[in-house]
């Protein structure tokens, strides 16, 4: 399918030998290898040679070396991963060249460590520092590279620690994980039962993968973001800029705090899934306003009236303000104070109108994430 076969113990370009696989994608493969000249594990991800994928990798280079640049003006860059190095090679089928990326090694993705908390959700003290991290991220793309991510989600934001040990434990954790197809396991189990309260908290996270990433004054594709994360503008096919992102976030912190997605879509026998989305967006937020309906091309394919969906029940009768606090009390047991101060950091990153969301530097700024 394009993919190089790296095998263990392969060496790349004289310098990096491969020690287990990482992960497959549609686009490439990554694997954990140990850089034999520094001595130190990196993540190189291997992309695919087929045709019309040149393109696309020749962006995401462009897309990261911009980071790397910025980086030298603005601290909060060290929220994204680090390009190390870049290399070419011809494959074994055909004389395919084959455009590789050396990043630094971080542990594994925010997914695996939510698995481990899935009944009642990470911790909120460390659900407030890991999107503090997320967005100071995004703020750095956002304004220093202008760069949308385009897909915000847990297995995007990757765990790395500052202290050498736990930094060990973490890359351990990854590829013994990877090995067994464990949640989260490392040599000695369950990560989530090796690390204590303040270990966690010493945990911190870095956006990954700009692999579909964009300039903000030019996307490359109307279709983005992994479907429960996707913004209403993407769904309804209009143009998207940064708050897409924030759409996204606020998507992560609702899955993060109770270990659940906030909209998990499904199609059915008379819809599609992008239809069930929709559907599930106004159930939960209210009505679309009709000037943001009127201007969706593909708007009778979804509502029978405008802001009224005709493939699933009609909106719940009330004020999102009410409703997501709602769903806070009632299916995951927050008390009505911490359900309110959450609903409140929330509903804006959720707004209808692009526009009207807050920026990431905005959000950094709330009283429920900064307390």
């Amino acid at each position: 399918g394009g993919h190089h076969p790296v095998r263990e113990g392969e060496v790349l370009n004289t310098q990096y030998q491969a020690l287990c696989e990482l992960g497959c994608g549609a686009f490439a493969t990554v694997w954990l290898c140990q850089d034999i000249r520094r001595k130190k594990h990196v993540a190189v991800k291997v992309l695919k040679s087929r045709e019309g994928f040149s393109e696309t990798a020749q962006d995401e280079v462009a897309l990261l070396h911009c980071v790397n640049c910025m980086k030298k003006k603005d601290r909060a860059g060290e929220n994204i991963v680090s390009l190390l190095d870049d290399f070419r090679m011809i494959g074994e089928n055909g004389f395919h060249i084959l455009l590789c990326l050396v990043f630094e090694a971080l542990g594994p993705p925010l997914r695996c460590l939510m698995g481990n908390y899935s009944a009642q959700g990470l911790p909120l003290p460390f659900v407030k520092k890991s999107l503090q991290q997320v967005l100071a991220g995004l703020h750095f793309l956002h304004k220093r590279c202008r760069i949308i991510h385009t897909d915000i989600k847990p297995e995007n934001v990757l765990l790395y620690g500052r202290d050498k040990s736990l930094q060990r434990l973490l890359v351990d954790t990854l590829s013994f994980g990877q090995r067994t197809d464990a949640r989260l396991k490392g040599a000695g189990g369950d990560l989530g039962n090796q690390l204590e309260e303040s270990d966690l908290m010493s945990i911190e996270v870095k956006i990954a993968d700009l692999g579909s990433a964009c300039w903000t004054y030019k996307p490359f594709s109307k279709e983005i973001q992994t479907q429960p994360y996707r913004a209403l503008e993407v769904l309804l096919g209009l143009d998207y800029g940064t708050p897409a992102d924030i759409w996204s976030t606020a998507c992560l912190a609702f899955e993060m705090a109770t270990g659940e997605c906030l909209f998990d879509p499904q199609p059915g026998k008379y819809f599609s899934r992008d239809d069930d989305h929709v559907a599930r967006i106004i159930e939960l937020l209210g009505r679309i306003p009709p000037q943001i309906t009127f201007s969706w091309k593909k708007s009778t394919k979804f509502f029978s009236r405008p802001g009224c969906c005709g493939v699933n029940s009609e909106a719940r009768r009330g004020s999102p303000s009410r409703a997501v606090p709602g769903v806070l009390a009632d299916q995951h047991g927050w008390t009505p104070r911490e359900a309110a101060a959450f609903a409140a950091f929330l509903l804006p990153a959720l707004h209808y109108a692009p526009e009207r969301r807050p920026s990431a530097a905005q959000s950094l700024r709330h009283g429920w994430i900064s307390a």
